[in-house]
């Protein structure tokens, strides 16, 4: 049994502290059991706690929120990437995990951290009533993804006064909604709320950008955008569509270190 591991707090997606989106990293030497990192993710109550444990060309990966492990985070990916940067002196440019969601490599140049993650495929739906009273704002166009739905607003203005009734948000049978229309300042903008997993609003949401990304390059008919998560911490990115892969770049900044005595 471990007495004891070490953690950090990362904000991702920011060169400010107090910015971007929080991520609990707690790097392993071996892996422990479900439940307890479950317990130590609704302890540390951020959106996403990764565990990760090296395996000497790649390093495993897997992300939990308060309530439920996931198939894929971007935030806590950066989070975990600039840990092993950081914290553990990773000496090659380029680290590699092996995750539930297939193969992810992370970049670093200078300070920024390119994602590389498989992009999402979505399909237009009619939009459900339940989403329609839950936004309660005209929705121009809603699509599907594996398990979010992409809504599409009218402008920046409504995405960033938007106030969802999150109790009918859970009523929906896909836990994450992405609200999303084009930027003022940047090529788009985005907020993500998943309630239904314990999360009322993901402040910058990597695997978000997953869906984004594709819509919005064909969308503007341009593979390299500029992007905002427009929640109260925000978020910045830098995009790009290859395809049936997506970069996404972002900063990262440490604001805690510490040790769990389990």
């Amino acid at each position: 049994m471990i007495s004891s591991m070490k953690i950090y707090q990362v904000d991702a997606f920011t060169n400010e502290t107090f910015k971007g989106n929080p991520a609990a990293v707690c790097p392993l030497e071996e892996w422990i059991s479900d439940d307890l990192m479950q317990h130590i993710a609704e302890e540390n109550n951020v959106s996403e706690t990764v565990f990760f444990v090296n395996k000497n060309t790649q390093f495993e990966l897997r992300w939990f929120t308060p309530t439920c492990e996931v198939d894929l985070c971007g935030h806590a990916t950066l989070a975990a990437a600039h840990i092993i940067f950081t914290e553990l002196n990773y000496k090659e440019s380029v680290l590699e995990f092996s995750s539930k969601s297939g193969v992810l490599t992370v970049e670093k140049n200078e300070d920024w951290y390119t994602l590389n993650f498989p992009s999402e495929a979505i399909e237009e739906i009619e939009t459900p009533q339940i989403l329609k009273d839950a936004l309660n704002t005209p929705i121009l166009k809603t699509f599907k993804g594996i398990w979010k739905l992409l809504v599409v607003l009218e402008n920046e203005a409504i995405i960033k006064n938007l106030t969802p009734n999150f109790s009918k948000l859970t009523e929906l049978e896909a836990p994450g909604i992405i609200v999303t229309s084009k930027g003022n300042e940047v090529d788009f903008v985005s907020r993500f709320f998943a309630p239904k997993i314990g999360i009322n609003e993901d402040p910058v949401t990597g695997s978000a950008h997953t869906l984004l990304i594709p819509f919005w390059a064909k969308k503007l008919n341009n593979n390299n955008l500029i992007a905002i998560q427009l929640s109260k911490r925000t978020g910045y990115l830098k995009c790009n569509y290859l395809n049936e892969r997506v970069e996404i770049s972002g900063q990262a900044i440490t604001f805690l270190k510490g040790e769990l005595i389990i």
